[in-house]
């Protein structure tokens, strides 16, 4: 079992730039693929980024791609989003998740999840 604390959300002007974290407990991290997604208010929670447990795999959603990149520091238990040139419809809370199955960029994928850390991007 692995619980994920996220951090490094907050508040933001359009086109600026945040770096997500998301830390893991226990000692098998460096086997679980992880996963970001974001729900902003009356929406369905969407898949942003994943990574795979090597981070040799990534994987992101059209709406973020070029603008966020996904690493891992499995020596850290930590997976980062970094997202650049952030817009107001990046406005949502973030979640990583975690699962020992293979990557995968559906939320049913991923069983462990974190409690989730707010961006919102003013314009």
């Amino acid at each position: 079992q692995v619980q994920l604390v996220e951090s490094g959300g907050g508040l933001v002007q359009a086109g600026g730039s945040l770096r997500l974290s998301c830390e893991a407990s226990g000692r098998t991290f460096s086997r679980y693929a992880v996963g970001w997604f974001r729900q902003a208010p009356g929406k369905e929670r969407e898949f942003v980024a994943a990574i795979g447990w090597s981070g040799g795999s990534t994987y992101y959603a059209a709406s973020v791609k070029g603008r966020c990149t996904i690493s891992r520091d499995n020596a850290k238990n930590t997976v980062y989003l970094e997202m650049n040139s952030l817009k107001p419809e990046d406005t949502a809370v973030y979640y990583c998740a975690a699962d020992l199955r293979v990557v995968t960029t559906t939320a049913s994928g991923f069983t462990y999840w974190g409690q989730g850390t707010q961006v919102t991007v003013s314009s």
